[in-house]
């Protein structure tokens, strides 16, 4: 088959670098994939979406192609960890910044623990709303107060959804540019 050493090498050297340009391109589609996830995860609980982006930036990362600083990654990794944790804190202090008692953060926080187990996917979006309602009724609060509550807790949602979409964009940012125009 080979009819030198040379040939075989050669052939050795072509395979290798076309299998290389094979995984580069599967980790980018991949990777293109979790930022798709990653922005619809803004929006549906199930998914995460800023850990899903920032995977995506990894992925892009380790391609031969594309090398992404450390401090980059190290940046949008603390941004990631920080945007899902307010996440799950912002509905609380939603509701506090409605004026909500003691019993309507606690019951904020009850629903939104509650939520995640009895109602996935949407639990963590009706559950602190639920709860704040709830826990303010229980405090014998009048129904309008438990409602202002309880919206307070909705808009800190919204927020936290604002917050996790617009980290997903800017990654989603980076990525695109890194791939169609390289790194600049």
């Amino acid at each position: 088959m080979f009819e030198t050493p040379d040939t075989f090498l050669s052939y050795l050297i072509n395979t290798i670098l076309y299998h290389r340009h094979m995984t580069d391109t599967l980790l980018i589609i991949t990777g293109a994939v979790c930022m798709i996830s990653g922005i619809l995860g803004c929006f549906l609980p199930l998914l995460p979406g800023p850990p899903l982006c920032y995977a995506a930036l990894l992925l892009l990362h380790v391609t031969s192609p594309y090398d992404l600083s450390p401090r980059f990654l190290v940046i949008f990794a603390i941004l990631t960890g920080i945007v899902s944790l307010l996440d799950y804190i912002i509905p609380v202090m939603g509701a506090k910044k409605f004026n909500a008692s003691k019993y309507g953060i606690w019951g904020s926080i009850i629903g939104l623990i509650l939520g995640i187990f009895i109602f996935p996917p949407f639990g963590i979006i009706i559950g602190p709303v639920i709860g704040a309602f709830t826990g303010e009724l229980i405090a014998g609060k009048k129904t309008g107060h438990a409602v202002k509550a309880a919206a307070g807790a909705f808009i800190g949602f919204v927020t936290g959804t604002g917050l996790k979409l617009v980290l997903c964009l800017v990654m989603t940012y980076y990525f695109l540019i890194t791939v169609f125009l390289g790194n600049r």
